[in-house]
Formats: C-alpha cells, sequence, structure tokens
C-alpha cells in the first residue's frame, strides 16, 4: 500500500508548500510534476486566496493530481470561485456568488488579481469543477470541514460521478433555504448554530458573526461557548448557556477523518485518534501540515509533520 500524505489549506503559500513536499521526500520541478517513490499527496481544498502565489500553486497541485502522484478535494474557497464565475439561471444579470466590493471580492481578491480578465481563469474554474468534494479511501476519509453523512448522502441524487459538482448542485448550492445549500455549507465549511439573541462576535475578516461554527468532531459538548470555535481570547463574547435541546450535534462513526479549515494555532497535535485538523492558520504565519498516513486505525500527533517558515 502506498502511504498518503494528507496536507492542509495552502492558500496561495507555494514556497511554504515546495518546502514541505521536500521535507517529505517528493521532488519535481517548474516543469516536472512532484512525486515520491511510495507515497501520494492528498490535499485538502482552499488552495487559493489569501497568500501571495495563487497561480504557482494551482499549477502545481493540478499537474501533481493530472499525474496521479496526488488527489485533492475542493475547499469552500474553490466552490466559492466557481459560484463566483457562474451566472444565477433564475437572474441573468447576477452572478451566483454576489460580487460585492468589500466581502467577497476582498476575500477573494488574491486570487482574482492573478487570473481575472485572463484565459487561465476559466480554465482553472473548469478544473476546479473536477475536484471531488470529499474521499472516502476505506481506512481513512478526507474532507474539508465536516465529514456529515448526513449531508453527503442526499447530495449524491445532484453530484456527478466521484462526489463532484454538477450544474444543478452548483446552482442549487447558492440558494438559501434549499436543502442543497444546507449541505454543501456543512461539508465545506462546518456546521453552524445561531447564538442566543443579543450574542455575536467578529471574526476574522472583521465581519460580525450572529451564527457560529461549531466542533461537530466533540460530541460532549453542553453550552454554547464548548461548543463555538471562535478565534483566540473571543470565547467570553459566546454565552455559557445550555446548547438547545434540539441541537443534537453531528455524532461521527467511522474510521479516521483528516480535514482542514478552522484555522488552528500552536503545535500540530491530532485531536483525538479519529480526528486530525490540518490548518494551522498558513495564512497568519503558521505552519503547512501533513498528516502521514500509513493504514493505522489511530491517529497519532507522531504522524504529523510541518515546517515552521
Amino acid at each position: 500500500m502506498r502511504g498518503l500524505d494528507v496536507i492542509g489549506d495552502v492558500h496561495g503559500h507555494f514556497d511554504k508548500l515546495v518546502a514541505l513536499l521536500e521535507h517529505l521526500g517528493y521532488s519535481g520541478s517548474e516543469s516536472t510534476p512532484y512525486r515520491h517513490a511510495n507515497r501520494t499527496a492528498i490535499f485538502v481544498g482552499d488552495l487559493i486566496d489569501r497568500g501571495p502565489m495563487q497561480l504557482a500553486t494551482v499549477n502545481l497541485v493540478r499537474r501533481m493530481v493530472e499525474a496521479g502522484t496526488a488527489r485533492c478535494v475542493m475547499g469552500n474557497h474553490e466552490f466559492n470561485a466557481v459560484s463566483w464565475t457562474l451566472r444565477d439561471p433564475l437572474h441573468p444579470r447576477r452572478f451566483l456568488r454576489p460580487h460585492s466590493k468589500h466581502s467577497h471580492r476582498k476575500q477573494h481578491h488574491a486570487f482574482l488579481r492573478e487570473v481575472e480578465a485572463t484565459p487561465r481563469h476559466a480554465e482553472i474554474i473548469a478544473w476546479f469543477r473536477t475536484l471531488p468534494m470529499w474521499l472516502d479511501l476505506g481506512g481513512l476519509r478526507v474532507v474539508h470541514a465536516c465529514w456529515h453523512q448526513a449531508s453527503m448522502d442526499p447530495l449524491h441524487a445532484l453530484m456527478g460521478t466521484g462526489a463532484r459538482l454538477s450544474d444543478e448542485l452548483i446552482v442549487a448550492a447558492n440558494l438559501s433555504g434549499h436543502w442543497a445549500h444546507e449541505a454543501v455549507e456543512v461539508v465545506c465549511k462546518g456546521p453552524e448554530i445561531a447564538l442566543p439573541d443579543g450574542a455575536a462576535f467578529t471574526d476574522k475578516d472583521g465581519k460580525i458573526r450572529r451564527r457560529v461554527r461549531v466542533r461537530w468532531w466533540k460530541e460532549d459538548v453542553a453550552s454554547y461557548r464548548d461548543a463555538a470555535i471562535v478565534p483566540a481570547g473571543d470565547e467570553t463574547f459566546i454565552p455559557d448557556l445550555p446548547l438547545p435541546a434540539e441541537w443534537r450535534g453531528h455524532p461521527y462513526s467511522g474510521p479516521p477523518v483528516l480535514f482542514g479549515h478552522y484555522w488552528f494555532s500552536g503545535k500540530p497535535t491530532v485531536i483525538s485518534p479519529r480526528f486530525a485538523c490540518l490548518d494551522y492558520s498558513v495564512a497568519k504565519g503558521g505552519p503547512l501540515v501533513a498528516y502521514r498516513w500509513d493504514g493505522e486505525r489511530e491517529l497519532r500527533s507522531e504522524k504529523l509533520a510541518w515546517l515552521q517558515m
């Protein structure tokens, strides 16, 4: 069995990606896809936005995928990039992802700066649309934000082959209130709950939020504060009140899951024998992290690898 190196959110940090791949024993060049003699890389998505080298990052990963030396799942930033380019069929003058200057364009600026109004833009979007939303590899599962079977199962009806986006799914996933919108949000961004009346916090992009992402991997949370994923130091803005009775979380049973998305910090460690987040805030100076999986049934922190640059 070939070993797997699952790599966290890159966000355009090409230099960190090259350094990590070489640290892991991969070799390649601008013209030759990076490869390892007996291992395969898997990327958890969010290749783009925020960082300084968008095209170089996409080109490197794409060459690896097309050469069979890597696989990649779709992150929320790839999904948003696809939605940015497509017209709303119900309102043809609008795009599925509104081109608002101070929110969506700001989040997408680094990628657009390199590709907007170039032939490469459409080509890269077409490639993003080939990425699966998750990978079930038997003894290991990889997803960008949340493995939630109840959201994944109904999506199959709207998907192309291999858990890929179809035109119908892209449109439905951009319709607020549509079940597919909620399902894709959970898989690509993680589950959210509404905060009690009057409670709010400011996220990393300066946006005031009255809903909060939750630690779906924890099944013993009892309060909003226990469940909430917020910037360090903002926990006090989340009420230490019991979660509503109807909130049942997202219990999971299955093989280990590796994911990204959540901007962890500190020394990389696994969350538990079943869960590990590989996003350690590379866009804020954190390390790019990989998990080196060799078939083990329980995840271990010593299998994590990273370089602090």
